[in-house]
């Protein structure tokens, strides 16, 4: 993985459904688990939302957080 990858979790939107508009690494757990059980898109959004998946079920959310601040982004809103 590279760091553009992870700094594309910051920028990249949902493009549809019920979280449309989105980030990506704001996308809450529930969300990104039905993804892993249904299955994820296919491209770069869906290996977008599994990296997530997965930096969110192992407790790595956190890693994003100095890439949201050098981006001038909030902090991940706590669910």
């Amino acid at each position: 993985m590279n760091p553009e990858t992870l700094e594309r979790l910051v920028r990249v939107s949902m493009p549809y459904g019920k979280y449309k508009g989105r980030l990506i690494a704001d996308l809450p757990g529930n969300y990104l688990n039905w993804f892993a059980r249904e299955g994820f898109p296919k491209g770069d959004l869906g290996r977008l939302i599994a990296l997530m998946h997965e930096l969110d079920h192992n407790g790595l959310s956190e890693l994003l957080e100095p890439i949201r601040k050098a981006a001038g982004l909030r902090p991940r809103a706590q669910e």
